[in-house]
């Protein structure tokens, strides 16, 4: 299930992301949205966890969590549509 973040702290890294969805489970990929011009994060990014239950987990914990500066917003990812 791919999960997306929100309200992300501009300081926050991929490995810090990672490793707070890793307590509730496994991560499959985990990417922070960066401005291409100048290579800082955008405060959001994506999550995939291979297991449902656990990506529900995670949305149940981390949701409104306060991470760094922010609190952060987790909700299952919509498909874009080409």
């Amino acid at each position: 299930m791919k999960l997306l973040v929100r309200n992300l702290d501009r300081a926050t890294t991929k490995e810090e992301l990672m490793d707070l969805f890793q307590d509730c489970g496994s991560v499959q990929s985990c990417d922070l949205v960066t401005d291409q011009a100048t290579g800082e994060s955008k405060g959001f990014g994506f999550v995939e966890m291979p297991k449902n239950i656990e990506a529900k987990t995670a949305i149940k914990n981390l949701n409104n969590k306060l991470v760094g500066k922010n609190r952060i917003r987790v909700k299952v990812a919509e498909n874009k549509s080409a």
